[in-house]
This record gives C-alpha cells, structure tokens and sequence, in this order.
C-alpha cells in the first residue's frame, strides 16, 4: 500500500486532489513548455496568462472566479510554481487585487473583477517606493484632496505588471502625519499613471515589474478604495494572503528541482554505479524531501486557518519564511547533484534557483518574518 497523500494537518479530500491533479496536468502540459521561453524572452506572457485564465485560475477564491477557498489556491499556486514561477506569480498578482477589490472596493469598482478574472485585463499593486520597501508605512506617495477630487503624487517601485497593467490600486498618504492611519488606497487607470522601462530582472523574468509615475494625477473621491486611512490595513490583509500563495509557489519550484535531481541521480553512474547509490547522495534528497513535505505542511496550515476564519498572519509569515528558504535551499542542491550539467543554461536548474531567490525577498523579507513572528511570541 503506498503512502496516504498528506498535504497538511489532515489527508487531502477527494475534490481536492481532483483539482490538484487538474491543475498539475494542465500546468505540465501548457505552461511547462513555455517557461524557458518565457525566461528567456522577459516578456509579459500574455498566452500563457489568458490560457491560464481561461483555465480558471485568475483570482481564483472570487465569487467571479472559481470560488475555491485557500487551501485550493495553495495547490494551484504549487502546480503552476512548479511549472514556471513567473506564471504563478502573474496569477498570485491577480489573486491580491481581486481580493481587495471584492472586500473593499464600489460597486462600481467591482465591475473591474469579471474582465481581470477573465484574463482580459491587468491590474497592478502599488504600494513599494524607491524609499518604502520592507518600511511600508515610509511611502512619500501624497494624495492632496482639491474639491471633489485628489492629486496623487510620487513614484512607485518595484511593481509587478507595471509596464503592463490597465490599472493599479496605488497607496497613497492622505494624513501625513497620521502614521499607517493615513494611508489611503486608490484605483488609478492608466493615462492617469504612466510607468518607466520594465527592469532587468534576476528570474521570474515574465511578470514586468517596474516604476510607476504619479505627476499631478488627479482622481475622483469615488476612486477612493475602501475608507480613508483603511489602506495601510488593506495592503496588510493582502499581503498575508499573498505569503500563502508565496509560500505554496515556492514549494513547487522547489519541488520541480527535486525531482529533477531524483531523475538525474538515477541516471547518472559515477565510479560504476548510479550516483543515487552514494550515501551523500541519498541524504541529500532526503533532507530535500524532508523540507519540502514541511513547508508545504506549513502552507496549507495556514491557508486553512484562513479558510476557518481564524487569525493566520503568523502561520502565513511562517509558511513562506520555510518554504522561501526551502525553496534556496533545495534548487541549490538539486544544481550542486547534477554537477556541472546543472550550471548549463539548457537545464532548468540554474532558473529554479534564480526564480527561488525572489521567494525571500518580496511580500515582507524573510528577515522582517522573522520579526512579525517573535512580536507575536514575545
């Protein structure tokens, strides 16, 4: 008998391994392909993203999407991370915009949703500066009410979709002097933003990420999402999210390298054998699977704290703080097994490991993690 399917606290139900299984399927057979491509090329993939769409895995805990609830989106976010990273985190992008939208925003902003769940449209998140990175509520964006109206101006960075979206859900400092209380979101169309060349990026090189330019951008009070000076904690509920969805993303790209280094170790003879028979070998790909099947204990942990309405920042910070660090780990030594050939372009090991990389830094440092969990321990 083999071993039951364990993916968290309790075996998975049947629907989910159906969607799992789904998703893997689809995931190996249309993005999979392309994600060399896509790597190399550092160009939005507009494909693979309407295809995946389509597929129904663009926001995909809305009512207007599929209406999965956490735990479905961390197994599609695993699926597609191990497929290509960039994808899965073009689609985690339109998880958090959706959501804030869906909680927070007008009715009328809520027309947004069906046409970005479609894969018709692209928003963006704009809440990074060039002086605002792990010190969110640093952000210098200003937004001076004029009548009916607000001007917005600063400059956003590090912005994922930014060369690309049709819109961005931007925060902006309404009280200046009101801390992360005057802090206020605001949906902003593009023409009313416009945004600089797309950088240069180490890996997950598809998902466009840049400056956005606030000059004088004038804005209707109806453009307002959510209440004044709610921004600051609608940036902080998607972002906790988004760390599930970091978190179940890097556990497929480290998933997608250990079982490229199993293969390989069984093909490779060294010395008359596999080098699989190598005892350094075999603790290798043990302490890999060991990890791996913890962070993604770690992952569906929290992404069921959500769905039973419980608190979940620290399980979220946790889960992606293990698996980011899984995710390093494990791609540098599924590279450091395949020996030479590993270093060589025409593998994917050295982007498993770029793409992981990203993993630590984004949605809160692995070091500012750090700090959420001991506040909430000490």
């Amino acid at each position: 008998m083999s071993e039951p399917d364990l993916s968290g606290d309790v075996v998975l139900g049947e629907e989910h391994v159906a969607l799992r299984d789904r998703v893997r399927a689809f995931a190996q057979r249309e993005i999979a392909p392309h994600a060399t491509r896509i790597d190399r090329e550092a160009q939005f993939p507009w494909d693979i993203y309407r295809l995946s769409a389509r597929e129904g895995l663009a926001g995909f805990t809305r009512a207007a999407g599929a209406g999965g609830d956490t735990l479905d989106w961390a197994l599609v976010m695993e699926e597609v991370g191990a497929a290509s990273a960039a994808v899965a985190d073009i689609l985690l992008l339109s998880e958090m915009v959706a959501l804030i939208l869906d909680e927070a925003g007008s009715e009328q902003q809520k027309t947004l949703l069906r046409p970005l769940i479609a894969g018709e449209t692209l928003g963006a998140f704009a809440l990074t500066e060039p002086n605002a990175g792990s010190d969110a509520a640093a952000i210098e964006t200003q937004a001076e009410p004029d009548g009916d109206d607000y001007i917005l101006t600063g400059t956003k960075a590090y912005i994922n979709n930014a060369t690309v979206a049709d819109w961005a859900i931007v925060q902006a400092k309404t009280d200046p002097n009101a801390g992360t209380h005057g802090i206020t979101a605001f949906l902003v169309k593009r023409g009313q933003f416009s945004s600089g060349e797309q950088y240069d990026l180490m890996g997950q090189r598809g998902i466009a990420v840049g400056e956005l330019y606030l000059t004088d951008c004038r804005v209707p009070r109806s453009a307002m999402v959510g209440k004044e000076g709610e921004g600051f904690k609608l940036a902080m509920r998607a972002l906790d999210v988004g760390r599930i969805g970091i978190g179940a993303m890097a556990v497929g790209i480290a998933r997608a390298a250990y079982e490229a280094a199993v293969a390989y170790a069984g093909q490779r003879r060294q010395f008359g054998r596999q080098i699989s028979a190598f005892q350094g070998i075999q603790w290798m790909l043990a302490d890999m699977a060991t990890d791996i099947e913890a962070a993604r204990l770690l992952v569906h942990h929290a992404a069921r704290l959500r769905d039973a309405g419980s608190t979940f920042t620290r399980a979220a910070a946790m889960a992606k703080l293990r698996a980011s660090d899984t995710a390093m780990n494990v791609t540098l030594n599924a590279l450091q097994i395949h020996g030479g050939v590993g270093y060589r372009r025409d593998l994917p090991l050295e982007r498993y490991v770029r793409d992981a990389k990203i993993t630590q830094i984004y949605e809160g440092t692995n070091q500012i993690l750090r700090q959420v969990i001991a506040r909430s321990i000490v």
